[in-house]
């Protein structure tokens, strides 16, 4: 039976599916955790990644099977990985979740004519403190020495990649988010590199762009590249030859789990608490901007509890954490334009595995929200892709074939006054320092 591996590098753990190339069926799956980081020095040695794979495969057994047919690896994206010229990590990688680049954001719309316009013409994208570029211009201003010896730049992606071909090569999606590669071209704007250097062979130094025929996102298919000057969208780019038009906060179900701690309970206890409590949590409105946001770009910012009374209970606490994380994330979506407001919408990750996210999602969307009944989406989305060029079919093919996509589905509570507690949140944000 022909096997394909797909892999999930996510910032927490490596997470690998092997899979029968043509019904998709689980074989065997394994797990390993990464080193745990939070902002605003993230970092992880690229080493611990490679060492997580290995631990991740042993779990599934995989070196005990039949060899696969075909490997497919996805990340974490942004991060940034330099290697010298001998091909060896110079420095631990700078994960998306860094903030320390955020003054260098700064600087490099200063540095481009048009300033924030000026960069979403150029690259779909306003630089903000996650992206690659940005820690590839605080490596230049921090850490000069290193800099100068910088042979190769990668993704993560990329470097399991390179570790597990030898070949140095991303994806289109990979490549969108770095801030100097434009979807709409579809090339790397060498120019925004020289904005930092103009000492680096740069041409040299990118992988090869490819194309296969602990956060929160809200994103579409798209057939047209976005370009928004406020930043708020990311105009990146999926592998398959389209457009991914993204919104990316930094708080999510961390939020959620940070409450649970102070709280004193289990995740399946704040979930049943988050229930107890009414839609809008009694007034009470949590700004979960606890280390720092993306969307909106606050890099700084604190988290911040509006509303609290007396009689506050800890099923109004929980209520307010998962809204607040819902909210934080809609108030981003509503940039991705009127054409999405309408539809199913797909919820995954860690979020999908709560009854609180599932119903806050669908009250505060007013829309259904399909839960698909796969676990680890991601690796299955990487095994999807290594079996597509396994049998040189489209990838929609293969997931039709493998009967990906079914899942419960949630109907929201139009009796909740979703305008109401969105209006909440949005007031408590206005006034929340930055």
């Amino acid at each position: 039976m022909p096997l394909v591996v797909g892999v999930d590098s996510s910032t927490s753990a490596c997470k690998v599916q092997v899979r029968d190339v043509d019904t998709g069926a689980v074989v065997a799956a394994g797990r390993a955790a990464h080193p745990p980081t939070s902002p605003p020095r993230s970092e992880q040695h690229p080493a611990a990644w490679e060492h997580a794979f290995h631990a991740a495969c042993a779990d599934a057994a995989l070196p005990s099977r039949e060899a696969p047919s075909a490997i497919s690896v996805a990340a974490q994206q942004h991060g940034l990985v330099v290697l010298g010229d001998d091909g060896d990590v110079l420095r631990p990688a700078k994960l998306w979740n860094d903030t320390e680049s955020a003054p260098d954001t700064g600087m490099l719309l200063a540095a481009l004519p048009g300033g924030q316009s000026g960069w979403a013409r150029a690259c779909g994208s306003v630089p903000l403190p996650s992206f690659t570029i940005a820690k590839l211009h605080w490596l230049h201003r921090c850490e000069p020495e290193t800099f100068r010896r910088v042979a190769t730049v990668l993704l993560p992606h990329d470097w399991l990649t390179f570790r597990l071909t030898g070949r140095r090569s991303t994806d289109r999606g990979d490549a969108s988010g770095t801030g100097y590669w434009s979807p709409r071209e579809a090339r790397y704007r060498q120019d925004l590199l020289r904005l930092i250097s103009d000492d680096v062979d740069w041409g040299a130094a990118l992988p090869e762009v490819l194309s296969l025929g602990t956060s929160g996102t809200a994103f579409t298919v798209s057939t047209e590249a976005a370009a928004d000057p406020t930043g708020t969208v990311a105009g990146f780019a999926d592998a398959n030859g389209r457009y991914l038009p993204l919104v990316c906060t930094m708080n999510a179900t961390k939020v959620t789990d940070a409450m649970a701690r102070l709280l004193g309970v289990d995740q399946a206890r704040f979930d049943a608490l988050a229930l107890q409590a009414p839609p809008g949590a009694g007034g009470l409105v949590l700004v979960p901007h606890l280390d720092g946001e993306r969307t909106p770009n606050r890099p700084k910012a604190k988290g911040v509890l509006t509303g609290l009374r007396t009689d506050v209970t800890p099923a109004q606490l929980a209520r307010a954490a998962v809204e607040g994380v819902v909210c934080n994330l809609l108030a981003g979506a509503d940039a991705l334009g009127p054409e999405t407001a309408h539809g199913t919408v797909f919820l995954v990750g860690g979020a999908a595995r709560s009854g609180a996210y599932r119903r806050v999602v669908a009250d505060l969307t007013g829309r259904p929200v399909r839960v698909p009944a796969e676990d680890e989406l991601v690796a299955a989305g990487a095994a999807v892709q290594a079996a597509a060029v396994h049998h040189g079919r489209d990838v929609a093919q293969v997931a039709e074939a493998w009967g990906l996509g079914r899942g419960e589905t949630v109907k929201p509570d139009d009796t909740v006054d979703r305008a109401a507690i969105r209006a909440g949140y949005a007031d408590a944000v206005a006034g929340a320092p930055q």
